[in-house]
């Protein structure tokens, strides 16, 4: 008994160092991520980023867990909903599923494409940021890669299985190395990019549509995330009072105790 007990510790050792090994090298691939702006209150960035999820994003990809009812919390009525963001026959009280067929996408990307319900939420990484700049980073690093099935490469997800499907608001560009010596070898240090094709918003433009995108992404893992955060300072604020008076009662209760 003792031997099967000390038998499933060093296995369960084992996996949880191998856990560990697979995060740090995971953790480690791509370049740092840039902080991603924190629009979850701005009810006109939720709505851009709400349509640009609908328009690009969920022809592959579902929001199992999200309807299409809930977008009213982010100030779109029914009717908004109905005549702008529903998508092939779909109901307003029904969840927002994949237009593509699951069958399709796994035969086209080796995979099917993730659920995005809580993607802001699951890629976070206590080394880089927050899920929302995992996001933010990966939708703006983008380039042609014609060694790669789609075409497309990533610097935040290299070898990346998704194309960019963004590209013709971004445009196509290349990134930029500067080859440094370290510890008496070479290395590639990414510098910047360069644009070889203009796209259809500027650069400024497109950082903001992304932007909107991943605050909706954000939002949508939580919607009552803000709601959440406004009770809790208010609940701390309680505490902190009723902590006070208890304390000055107690004072004064004792104070003729010798």
């Amino acid at each position: 008994m003792n031997s099967m007990g000390f038998t499933t510790k060093i296995i369960s050792g084992l996996v949880l160092a191998l856990g560990l090994t697979v995060g740090a090298q995971a953790s480690s691939d791509g370049i740092a991520w840039d902080k991603a702006p924190k629009l979850t209150n701005d009810m006109a960035a939720l709505q851009d980023g709400a349509k640009t999820f609908v328009n690009y994003c969920l022809n592959c990809h579902s929001a199992a867990f999200m309807r299409y009812n809930r977008l009213t919390d982010i100030g779109l009525t029914e009717q908004q909903i109905k005549d702008n963001l529903l998508v092939t026959n779909a109901k307003i009280g029904e969840t927002m599923k994949a237009a593509i067929d699951p069958q399709q996408a796994k035969a086209w990307f080796g995979a099917n494409p993730p659920d995005l319900t809580v993607i802001a939420r699951s890629r976070a990484d206590i080394s880089k940021g927050s899920g929302a700049d995992y996001l933010y980073t990966y939708m703006r690093t983008f380039y042609p890669d014609a060694d790669k099935p789609t075409g497309w490469n990533n610097l935040a997800f290299p070898n990346v299985g998704m194309p960019h499907v963004l590209w013709q608001l971004q445009g196509d560009r290349r990134p930029i190395y500067e080859e440094k010596q370290e510890h008496g070898h070479a290395v590639k240090v990414f510098k910047g990019w360069e644009q070889l094709t203009p796209g259809t918003m500027t650069p400024q433009q497109y950082d903001q549509t992304v932007g909107n995108l991943v605050s909706y992404l954000q939002w949508m893992g939580e919607p009552i995330q803000n709601t959440r955060v406004r009770v809790g300072v208010w609940v701390l604020l309680f505490l902190g009072l009723f902590t006070f008076l208890t304390w000055r009662l107690n004072a004064a209760y004792w104070k003729d105790v010798k």
